[in-house]
């Protein structure tokens, strides 16, 4: 009877502990979702100061679009783009993220873009919205995009 005690006692630790354990495997910075999230921010970040290089590090050099244009397109792109527009402000949703197979991801990402800041959530203030699908792959640890195509 002691030991049933003892044991009840202890449950509510021992449920808290398996809790926090799977709690912390979700939101493992090392998991690969986690790397995929930190990489579109880091492409936002990019895109938002205007620097195209800064994009480019996270798109591959086999990359191809729907429209079968590859790396250097996309690099020539971008620099007109951030020539004409002085001020670039995103909002990303994530709609979708799947790994298909290992070191593959597959994005369904929102973009909202304005001319100015824009509060988080505020979706109806910008300018234009694009819906895309990227694949990318994830070479010698790092995830770069290798596919991109707009819904």
């Amino acid at each position: 009877m002691l030991s049933l005690l003892r044991t009840r006692a202890a449950l509510p630790a021992l449920l808290l502990s398996l809790l926090l354990t799977v709690c912390c495997a979700c939101s493992d910075p090392q998991s690969p979702e986690a790397q995929v999230r930190t990489v579109i921010d880091a492409m936002q970040a990019a895109a938002e100061t205007r620097d195209a290089s800064d994009v480019m590090e996270f798109v591959a050099a086999d990359f191809r679009n729907a429209e079968g244009q590859g790396f250097d397109d996309l690099q020539r792109y971008l620099r007109g783009y951030f020539l004409t527009h002085q001020s670039i402000h995103l909002l990303t949703r994530i709609e979708a993220l799947e790994f298909p197979v290992a070191g593959e991801a597959q994005v369904r990402l929102s973009v909202g873009m304005a001319g100015r800041p824009l509060k988080a959530g505020a979706w109806e203030l910008a300018t234009s919205v694009e819906e895309l699908d990227l694949v990318l792959r994830q070479t010698s640890g790092q995830w770069q995009v290798v596919y991109a195509t707009r819904r």
